[in-house]
């Protein structure tokens, strides 16, 4: 992946981010990009990468998200 591909990726934040502000500082936001992946970043430090999900692999995270797999670690 080019860096040139995550800078022309069309960016959309979490509906659960809020204004990001000081009382909501965490943001998350994706993007698919041309060969069918999603990007996933940090919104409040874009400029550290990006996490880059197939879609079955990013299926299988919001499944286990929706089953509560995850509790355990908030």
């Amino acid at each position: 992946m080019t860096d040139d591909a995550l800078a022309h990726a069309r960016w959309r934040k979490s509906s659960f981010s809020g204004g990001g502000g000081a009382d909501v500082p965490d943001c998350v936001e994706v993007a698919p990009l041309r060969d069918g992946r999603v990007a996933v970043r940090n919104s409040n430090h874009p400029d550290q990468g990006a996490v880059l999900f197939t879609r079955a692999e990013l299926d299988a995270w919001i499944t286990g998200v929706k089953a509560g797999k995850f509790d355990d670690l908030t």
